[in-house]
């Protein structure tokens, strides 16, 4: 028997006002949507590179005609404040017409046979082709921007695309497929399926996907890795994230209060991967560090996402809001000191600011999603990094010096995909390789990285070529 598909409410975080209604996609359906990408993914293999370039230009001018309206819409699903959606979604124009360019720019090698003695005559190429449809699974702190990373980058290289948004915000991204559709994409190049974790799930397990790309927690990839190894497809991981922040005794100490200000307690009510969840302070200036973090800290508006002048907003829902609760709970009896902040209103949390935080905690070690700065101390920077390496994750950490030989050194012996000097780790730049090692998920995202990630090398050998 045919099961029947279920409707899912969208609701804003911070009121609980219902926004609309979403399918929870069947097995049924997501069969249907396979069939049909493998349809898009002949018509995408066969247009020639400026037709996709044209294609995702295209895409970019409608999204960037409505980009007040989806702003404000994210806003109202996210709980990030308008100012930061806004941002997002200039974003993700930019990151679509990047991929447009990196359509073009897909390029071949020719390799020197002459190398190998018996084939001096003869001539290697290698041309880089569709891999097949791709499954891109969207997390819910930056769905627009991380869906452009995905959906542009795999329609670049001439694959058809599945999405899964994330169920608690998916409205822009459905709003955006309408715009993707009247940009003139193939049939079945470009599908939403929306739903809960099972779309994604599915996604990972069937064989009409040949590679599964996935922004979210170590768990979801593990899971995700674990449906995907029966069928060998490709699995791309961008997971989660502990990034370190280490204040040198010789650093601007308001310059790095406000990264960890901005940075953590504020960019995307603390819901960001690349965070500086974790503050390391010289003993020398850890008092000036913390009074500076106070202060801006205590500037911050919390409230409705959509008013002006907020800073930070709801989180995505109220048991998000509960875990980061209970995870200041577990530092707090583990030693630390609560110094600001931490109230909790159904879906928004106070930023909070804890000091004497104990290394050892697990709660330190572990990534807590939410607006939560809490600072340690170390008297030997190498101290710092190998308390910042002890990390199950390897995302990015920053460094704050004025010694640029010290900023290279620690840089070099920090085991993470990027490091920053003298600035907050919550940068992402679209043409900057993004992941790291470990548990973060080894795989990089960006402009000049993804597209080739959705290709395979095939190698042509044209035997005496030459004489």
């Amino acid at each position: 028997m045919t099961s029947r598909s279920t409707a899912v409410s969208v609701h804003n975080p911070g009121t609980g006002e219902v926004l609309g209604e979403i399918e929870d996609f069947t097995a049924e359906r997501i069969g249907s949507a396979l069939e049909a990408a493998a349809n898009g993914q002949r018509a995408m293999a066969a247009l020639p590179a400026h037709a996709r370039a044209q294609l995702l230009l295209r895409a970019a001018e409608l999204i960037e005609g409505e980009a007040d309206a989806l702003a404000r819409q994210l806003a109202a699903e996210n709980g990030k404040p308008v100012f930061q959606t806004t941002e997002e979604v200039r974003a993700a124009i930019r990151i679509f017409r990047g991929f447009a360019g990196e359509a073009t720019r897909l390029l071949g090698r020719q390799i020197p046979l002459d190398a190998v003695p018996g084939l001096e005559r003869h001539l290697a190429v290698t041309m880089r082709e569709p891999l097949g449809p791709v499954a891109a699974l969207v997390p819910f702190n930056y769905p627009v921007e991380l869906y452009a990373h995905k959906a542009a980058a795999a329609l670049a290289a001439g694959n058809a695309v599945l999405v899964h948004p994330p169920v608690r915000c998916p409205l822009t991204l459905i709003r955006i497929a309408e715009l993707i559709a009247a940009a003139g994409f193939p049939d079945g190049a470009h599908q939403l399926l929306t739903g809960g974790v099972h779309v994604s799930q599915e996604l990972a397990t069937r064989a009409g996907v040949a590679a599964v790309s996935l922004t979210g927690s170590t768990n979801a990839g593990r899971e995700i890795a674990r449906r995907a190894a029966d069928t060998l497809k490709k699995v791309h991981l961008e997971l989660g994230g502990n990034d370190a922040l280490i204040v040198c005794d010789d650093a601007d100490v308001e310059a790095a209060a406000n990264a960890v200000i901005l940075g953590r307690l504020a960019r995307g009510n603390g819901q960001i991967c690349c965070a500086a969840k974790r503050v390391y302070v010289q003993n020398g200036v850890h008092d000036a560090f913390v009074d500076a973090l106070l202060s801006g800290a205590a500037k911050l508006s919390v409230g409705d996402q959509l008013a002006d002048g907020t800073d930070v907003g709801p989180l995505i829902s109220e048991a998000a809001a509960e875990r980061v609760e209970q995870a200041v709970g577990t530092l707090v009896s583990d030693g630390a000191r609560k110094v600001a902040g931490g109230a909790r209103r159904g879906a928004f949390y106070d930023p909070a600011v804890l000091v004497d935080v104990p290394t050892d905690s697990a709660a330190f070690n572990e990534e807590i999603f939410g607006p939560v700065a809490p600072v340690a101390r170390f008297e030997d920077p190498l101290d710092a990094v190998r308390m910042a390496n002890a990390s199950p994750y390897g995302l990015q950490a920053a460094v704050f010096t004025r010694d640029i030989q010290r900023a290279y050194t620690l840089a070099g012996r920090l085991d993470v995909g990027g490091v920053v000097i003298n600035g907050s780790t919550a940068l992402r730049a679209e043409n900057l390789p993004f992941g790291g090692p470990r548990d973060t998920g080894g795989s990089a995202e960006g402009l000049h990285d993804t597209a080739l990630e959705f290709t395979r090398q095939k190698t042509v050998i044209v035997m005496e070529a030459f004489q």
